[in-house]
């Protein structure tokens, strides 16, 4: 068990040091320009000046002391994030990086970037129901018991829904927040509650897992394919161009119909592929350098 320890520490430290660059480039202003805070908080009261608006009379305050006063107001900058990640069967596929692997870094580094900001973080883990939900908190103490539950949380199921997640989601979480749902998005029938969150004022960032061996087959002749998920056994005959290409079609159809509920909800999109770096990708969505859904 003390060997387990170490080298879950050790882990979390790999993790940290890992993501560091992705945390400082966050730090520049990518994070802090994406979301919006929850609005703007009250700070003092003073005397009418001629030009204030008018709507930030405190007419109370003005009827008590018969002189006009108005509100000021700062813009509230700290942030609620909720870590949402699928732990569904597929996650364990990856060319050379599991998805689940992935995820795991990205989550990290996200988590480590609202640590600098004084942040609160969260994390919801889902299969085909919510297997694990923790309250959003601040501090570095809290998001290293988020990654340590994201090392060693062992999943009770293999299948998939996000609206199962989502749908928990939008009725414990009260106050407006950030939603970031990692996923390689094998589910189906999501969009209605991706746009309840969206109804409440939560904010989405959909982080899309991909790995191009899933959409390319390999001509290696006969093979076995087994659904992780379901444990269902299929033997295709990959020397087949016919076939091969009509796989790879139904994939990219798949693709684009989760791109187009993504955006129809007006979710961000960020797309990583298991064999490359998730850096680039992110920064590039945090520094506006690619397309954004409006949200």
């Amino acid at each position: 068990m003390l060997q387990d320890k170490k080298d879950l520490i050790k882990k979390i430290r790999h993790v940290d040091i890992c993501t560091k660059e992705l945390v400082e480039g966050l730090q520049c202003g990518y994070y802090t320009s994406v979301f919006k805070g929850q609005g703007l908080e009250f700070t003092d009261i003073r005397e009418y000046n001629p030009g204030d608006d008018i709507r930030t009379i405190d007419w109370n305050v003005t009827a008590r002391l018969n002189h006009p006063y108005v509100r000021e107001f700062s813009e509230e900058r700290d942030q609620t994030f909720y870590f949402i990640l699928d732990y569904s069967g597929s996650g364990s596929f990856g060319s050379d990086t599991s998805k689940f692997e992935k995820m795991l870094e990205i989550a990290a580094s996200l988590m480590f970037a609202a640590v600098r900001n004084n942040d609160r973080a969260g994390l919801c883990i889902f299969t085909d129901v919510v297997e694990r939900y923790i309250p959003a908190k601040r501090g570095r103490k809290h998001v290293i018991s988020l990654i340590n539950e994201l090392i060693i949380y062992k999943p009770q199921k293999t299948g998939t829904d996000i609206s199962t997640a989502l749908e928990y989601l939008s009725k414990i979480v009260k106050k407006r927040a950030s939603f970031v749902l990692i996923s390689d998005f094998f589910s189906s029938d999501f969009e209605k509650s991706l746009k309840i969150l969206k109804n409440r004022h939560h904010e989405i960032i959909a982080i899309k897992i991909g790995d191009k061996r899933e959409s390319d087959l390999l001509d290696v002749g006969l093979i076995e394919f087994e659904d992780p998920e379901t444990g269902e056994q299929i033997l295709a005959d990959t020397s087949d161009e016919v076939f091969r290409e009509n796989y790879s079609r139904l994939c990219r159809e798949a693709d684009e119909n989760t791109r187009a509920i993504l955006k129809r909800c007006r979710a961000g999109i960020v797309e990583v592929d298991t064999s490359e770096s998730f850096v680039r990708p992110l920064k590039a969505f945090f520094s506006g350098k690619i397309i954004r859904s409006d949200f």
